[in-house]
């Protein structure tokens, strides 16, 4: 069974290192002529991925707005998932679980192993109750050939006070860089950041950061993927960014332009 660091690999080698968030707001569904309604979230949802599905490597759709609209909502989301994997592509859920114990494990089964009812190829989780409470999440990954996204210094400006608050000598969004390095040493570099792409520092060192680091914010949020290079660094080469709004919130008839755009300048990334 390969890993979800191998499959990474290979996916954005052959299509490029760029991730398209499927957000579906109510904004980004009226921009698609669409009503707000579960058919509407649908024909946006996937139609983003039958435009996209053969040329992206990674989606991340976001669970918030498939949630919004009930079990309904969450039925689109598993066939959006499935859109992805019969497309090629790999998916990384954006539902920043986190909790303990058996609570974690059970978030851990509804979206990790074969038998997942909402199987992705990876998660996003968050560290604030300890990064290591999320290990049942980290197992489940590891046995999955699946991976984690943990939460380190997000691209909103709210999560300073948090991630740049210090324990010691080194501040928090440290500890859980350090946390996770520490944790990829035995189980495949399943274990990557999320580190927004919004900030001209991040406030940590990524150097001997050993897995991806997911990097929202492009375009919308003000980050660009020219501006990588100075933000993070010898860590460059472990970077996916990620951009939402940027590729979908024009409509359909923008959608394919937006994202060659954005392929056409992650070039430069390797």
């Amino acid at each position: 069974m390969s890993t979800y660091a191998e499959r990474l690999n290979a996916v954005t080698s052959k299509r490029g290192r760029l991730c398209v968030g499927i957000d579906p707001m109510p904004s980004v569904v009226e921009a698609w002529g669409l009503p707000n309604s579960v058919a509407g979230l649908e024909a946006c949802a996937r139609g983003i991925v039958e435009e996209l599905g053969g040329l992206v490597a990674v989606f991340k759709p976001q669970s918030a707005f498939f949630e919004a609209f009930g079990s309904r909502g969450v039925a689109v989301l598993e066939r959006v998932l499935a859109d992805i994997r019969q497309a090629g592509a790999l998916s990384i859920l954006d539902v920043k679980r986190g909790d303990i114990g058996s609570s974690m494990a059970g978030y851990a089964s509804a979206f990790l192993g074969d038998d997942a009812p909402l199987r992705a190829d990876a998660i996003t989780v968050s560290p604030y109750l300890g990064v290591g409470a999320l290990r049942p999440a980290i197992d489940a990954a590891v046995a999955g050939g699946q991976g984690l996204y943990v939460l380190a210094r997000t691209s909103n400006p709210e999560g300073a006070p948090i991630q740049l608050a210090t324990s010691g000598s080194a501040t928090v969004a440290q500890h859980v860089v350090d946390e996770a390095a520490r944790i990829n040493l035995r189980a495949d570099r399943a274990v990557g950041l999320v580190v927004g792409g919004t900030h001209s520092d991040v406030g940590c060192s990524l150097e001997s950061f050993n897995a991806s680091i997911l990097v929202p914010g492009i375009g919308a949020q003000g980050g660009s993927i020219a501006g990588l290079a100075d933000v993070f660094g010898p860590a460059l080469a472990h970077v996916l960014p990620t951009a939402s709004r940027d590729v979908i919130g024009a409509g359909a008839a923008e959608l394919s332009s937006r994202a060659h755009r954005l392929l056409d300048e992650a070039r430069v990334l390797g």
